[in-house]
């Protein structure tokens, strides 16, 4: 039995991995919107459930709860599909790992660093991969897109560099703004810079797609 997600050319794949998009996008966002509204409802939350105060201040109790989130996510993950996805488990182990060190040692400086080390790893990974004829991207995106090799080198790069720059973008916000500030800019900020740049790529993707190629031989005979 795979654990982990399958290998996009793995023609059993899109059979035993299909998953709501919805779904999808919900258990992916949803740890995310709990850090938001625990981080700006902490002490509200404290209030209500007295219990959470054992973790220390808002930004504590959003780390917590966070994690939890993270975890259950994972786990809904595997109830549906029987795999985990690579790229949320590895965010996901990182976020218990730093979780735990900002909670055990009261220093949110660990959970802020998250991004910075889960972007650059990725970033690593896909630019790494590609020294190696690799294009790792496949694993993210294959069941949406389907292109040539070219294609597949073309965009694992740029989002290898782009994982680098949100890198850089999470360390400069953590480190010149106040906390409620990095953490609305994770949430709400992270993403449409994120889908705008998925946007922007589509060009790359129309012109290396197989689908498009094959149309445009079928209505060349």
């Amino acid at each position: 039995m795979n654990i982990l997600e399958r290998d996009p050319s793995d023609p059993q794949k899109h059979k035993k991995e299909g998953v709501n998009p919805l779904l999808k996008l919900v258990l992916e966002l949803g740890p995310l919107l709990v850090f938001f509204f625990a981080n700006a409802r902490g002490e509200w939350l404290v209030q209500k459930f007295p219990v959470l105060g054992e973790f220390g201040g808002p930004i504590f109790v959003a780390t917590g709860l966070f994690m939890a989130a993270t975890a259950l996510a994972l786990v809904a993950s595997w109830a549906l599909t029987r795999t985990l996805p690579i790229m949320p488990l590895v965010s996901g182990v990182v976020v218990l790992i730093f979780g735990a060190l900002t909670l055990y040692l009261q220093d949110d400086i660990f959970i802020k660093m998250k991004p910075t080390i889960v972007n650059t790893l990725f970033g690593g990974v896909l630019l790494g991969g590609l020294l190696f004829g690799k294009s790792l991207l496949g694993y993210v995106f294959d069941s949406a897109f389907s292109l040539d090799a070219e294609g597949w080198r073309k965009l694992t790069f740029r989002w290898g560099l782009f994982f680098l720059f949100l890198a850089i973008v999470n360390e400069v916000v953590w480190r010149n703004f106040s906390t409620d500030a990095w953490v609305t800019f994770k949430v709400w900020g992270i993403m449409p810079i994120t889908l705008l740049f998925t946007f922007s790529q589509m060009p790359l993707i129309m012109r290396h797609s197989l689908e498009d190629k094959a149309k445009e031989e079928t209505a060349g005979k």
